[in-house]
């Protein structure tokens, strides 16, 4: 009698060990998730597939790739572009993966990483636009830009032009395909995307580009261990290939 109570109190212990095991198994240590904020209208770089809740896209996928060699899973947090920098500041974000151009102005505010992309601003009209073929004839128009973005700083300083700023670069497209506005003018790779998706039925890239940028990860000011830990995971897939594969996916071609 006395050894199968022994039997059975030992069968409730394993039971008990078991299942606190499973419960603690459920939950990832929350310093393993890194959250990064993205303005998820922005394809090439951040976007959501149609009937897709999945949030894909270049920085996405270097997120990914970056947050692999730290052992980190990364959690895409889907935000306005001018409210980025705040979630930033206020933690509710760990970086910023969102397209988001170097700038001295916004290195007041967070830490950005090495250079990851390199990029330029350009224009596009509709396709019998014969009056727009550069910046300089900008002038007086009316553009549709994404706020928040430096195109729209870019083109504010164009003279007596019509700056019209729209939440999302899709919203400014539908405005030029709609006859309100004149040009719109955002990151070439972004331009590109849209005409290869179906824009360049009725609309045109025109011009040079202006104002070679880069795109750097942000993370908050204080926060220097992080930001030193994504730069050397980005140095790590640079030299794995993993880079380079990623921008051949979304570029079709090799990084510059």
């Amino acid at each position: 009698m006395f050894k199968r109570w022994m039997a059975f109190a030992g069968l409730i212990l394993l039971v008990l060990t078991l299942g606190l095991a499973g419960c603690g198994g459920n939950q990832s240590p929350a310093a393993k998730v890194l959250k990064v904020g993205a303005e998820a209208t922005f394809p090439p770089f951040e976007f959501q597939e149609e009937n897709s809740k999945e949030y894909v896209g270049f920085d996405v996928d270097i997120m990914k790739a970056i947050g692999k060699q730290m052992g980190m899973e990364v959690q895409i947090v889907n935000t306005g572009f001018d409210g980025l920098i705040p979630a930033l500041e206020g933690s509710q974000i760990d970086a910023i993966a969102s397209a988001m151009t170097i700038t001295d102005e916004r290195a007041k505010k967070v830490n950005f990483s090495k250079p990851y992309y390199k990029s330029g601003l350009s224009i596009v009209v509709k396709s019998d636009n014969v009056t727009i073929n550069n910046f300089k004839e900008l002038e007086g128009k009316r553009i549709a830009v994404q706020i928040g973005t430096t195109g729209a700083e870019a083109v504010k300083k164009i003279k007596d032009a019509k700056v019209r700023e729209y939440n999302s670069a899709s919203e400014a497209y539908l405005e030029l395909k709609a006859d309100g506005a004149d040009a719109v003018v955002n990151d070439l790779p972004v331009n590109e995307y849209y005409l290869a998706k179906g824009g360049s039925k009725d609309a045109k890239l025109v011009g040079e580009v202006l104002n070679a940028e880069e795109y750097g990860i942000a993370v908050a000011k204080k926060d220097t261990e992080l930001a030193g830990k994504i730069n050397k995971a980005l140095d790590e897939i640079k030299q794995n290939g993993e880079y380079a594969k990623i921008y051949e996916q979304w570029f079709g071609k090799k990084p510059q």
